[in-house]
């Protein structure tokens, strides 16, 4: 299979296997936009096994988004692309706080009162699989939900 080069714009790759989907949908590409992307899913990887990789042309994320896609393809690579030369190519990181990104699932927490102006905060959780811990009640919350609340998939 071959996926042409792009001229300029952000290639995702690295991606988890059956996840390029989600980064699209993370990132707001419906295909309405006028982006011409390139999607190639579940091909082999030395690190990985396997992986998706998501081309966008003319496109560039912005901190934020890099952040999101962290937290659903943790193993992803951004590489900018400008005159079909990489530039730019950095690992994702999952930030070790989140500030309004998710909300915490227990019910009882402060952040989910409807009279409390309280933001949710997470700190990540030490370790591989990627967890987040409610600053305020202590709630952790693991990948799959993370997933959901990011995409808004079940």
């Amino acid at each position: 299979m071959l996926v042409r080069k792009i001229r300029n714009g952000t290639v995702i790759d690295h991606v988890p296997a059956g996840r390029a989907l989600l980064v699209l949908r993370l990132l707001g590409i419906t295909g309405k936009e006028g982006y011409t992307v390139a999607v190639v899913m579940n091909v082999e990887s030395r690190k990985l096994g396997r992986k998706d990789i998501v081309k966008i042309e003319n496109r560039y994320l912005d901190p934020g988004e890099a952040d999101k896609i962290a937290l659903i393809a943790p193993t992803a690579t951004i590489n900018i692309i400008r005159d079909y030369k990489v530039v730019e190519k950095r690992q994702v990181e999952a930030p070790e706080t989140l500030t309004g990104i998710l909300e915490c699932i227990n019910p009882t927490c402060i952040t989910r009162k409807p009279r409390e102006p309280v933001i949710p905060r997470f700190r990540r959780v030490p370790g591989e699989r990627l967890r987040y811990q409610c600053v305020y009640c202590g709630t952790i919350i693991e990948e799959e939900e993370i997933l959901r609340q990011l995409t808004g998939t079940q």
